[in-house]
C-alpha cells in the first residue's frame, strides 16, 4: 500500500508528460520502474491515448522538428525505432527530413568546416563527421562535391 506521499502511476505518468512528449513504449518503460504488482499500465497508457495526451505521432514530429537540423534520415529513424515508435510514422517522419535533408546536411558541415576537404585524408575525415550524423554516402558525396565544386571556382 502506498504511503500518502508516494506518487500513484497515474500522477507521475502525467508528471513526465508535462515536461515532455513521450512515445507509447518508452513512457511505458519509464513507468515500469514504479509499477506494483495490481498496476495496469498498458489500461493507463490507453486511456491516456484517448484522451489525447499520449501521441506517437506528436512525438514523431517533436523529435524530428529537434533533431533535423543536427541529423540525418539514418540516425533520426534510429532513434524513432530505438524509443518504439510504429514504423509507417517512422517512414512519414523521414520522408519529411529528406525533403530538406541535402541543406541540412551543407549546414551541419559548414558549422564543422570552414573549406571544402583539400586531400582525400580531409575529404574521408569530412565524409565520416557526416556518416556519424546520420547522413547516407549519396547524401555526403553531394555536399562534399558541392564544397570541392566551391572552391574550385
Amino acid at each position: 500500500m502506498r504511503t500518502p506521499l508516494e506518487k500513484n502511476l497515474r500522477q507521475r505518468a502525467l508528471e513526465y508528460l508535462g515536461k515532455r512528449e513521450y512515445s507509447y513504449a518508452e513512457l511505458g518503460q519509464k513507468l515500469k520502474t514504479y509499477a506494483d504488482e495490481g498496476d495496469d499500465i498498458p489500461a493507463l497508457l490507453e486511456d491516456f491515448k484517448a484522451r489525447g495526451w499520449l501521441s506517437d505521432a506528436r512525438f514523431t514530429e517533436q523529435i524530428v522538428h529537434a533533431r533535423q537540423t543536427k541529423f540525418g534520415s539514418a540516425k533520426i529513424a534510429h532513434e524513432l525505432r530505438e524509443k518504439g515508435v510504429a514504423d509507417h510514422l517512422i517512414a512519414d517522419a523521414i520522408g519529411q527530413v529528406k525533403d530538406n535533408e541535402l541543406n541540412n546536411a551543407t549546414e551541419i558541415w559548414r558549422k564543422k568546416f570552414k573549406h571544402g576537404p583539400k586531400s582525400r585524408e580531409e575529404w574521408a575525415k569530412q565524409a565520416r563527421f557526416l556518416q556519424s550524423r546520420g547522413f547516407g554516402f549519396d547524401m555526403i558525396k553531394k555536399v562534399l562535391n558541392a564544397a570541392e565544386a566551391e572552391e574550385n571556382d
